[in-house]
């Protein structure tokens, strides 16, 4: 187990509170937005990462398919934009309006939200209830080629959830890029 796995939040706990700004600098703060929700998935992505791309239609269908039922996503950016030029701020309205993403994205340049998640990959999802307890962790589903996805980790746990059943699996491995520290 890494230190960042010892350090991030386990399932059953209170998830972190954050107050981090988007692309259009609005300051979202996640125990404001769990006030009007039954449930909010924090998907860690960025702008460079393929795998990114290929889910994130996904990601945006979900959204809608949810949004009705009190279910909204917060995709938050903390690679090192050192790293990568492509995931810095200023390139996230270049990704938010060339995938018409229609969930807030926002930056967080400290890392800090990553580290006290436990975020490993982009993307990696974890789902919080309405009270803030995060209730899964992993992979959006078991395959990044669309066509050929088995299992839909995030949406069942979602259906789960809002069922009042148990999540099962409440934990999987996520598929992507690792995740790029700040050295």
């Amino acid at each position: 187990m890494t230190l960042l796995e010892m350090t991030g939040t386990p399932i059953g706990s209170y998830a972190p509170d954050f107050e981090l700004p988007d692309v259009d600098s609005t300051v979202h703060h996640l125990a404001r937005s769990l006030e009007n929700c039954q449930a909010i998935g924090v998907i860690f992505l960025c702008n460079h990462c393929p795998y990114v791309q290929q889910y994130t239609g996904r990601l945006k269908q979900l959204h809608d398919d949810l949004s009705s039922k009190g279910v909204s996503f917060i995709g938050i950016n903390s690679n090192d934009a050192r790293q990568n030029p492509e995931d810095a701020f200023d390139r996230m309205q270049s990704f938010v309006k060339k995938y018409q993403l229609n969930f807030p994205y926002l930056w967080d340049p400290t890392q800090d939200v990553a580290r006290s998640f436990g975020a490993l990959k982009t993307p990696h999802a974890f789902l919080l209830d309405g009270d803030g307890i995060l209730c899964y962790s992993g992979g959006i589903d078991d395959n990044a080629d669309p066509s050929q996805v088995k299992e839909r980790y995030l949406q069942n746990a979602i259906a789960q959830l809002l069922a009042g059943k148990p999540i099962k699996p409440d934990s999987t491995d996520p598929i992507g890029c690792s995740l790029k520290w700040r050295r």
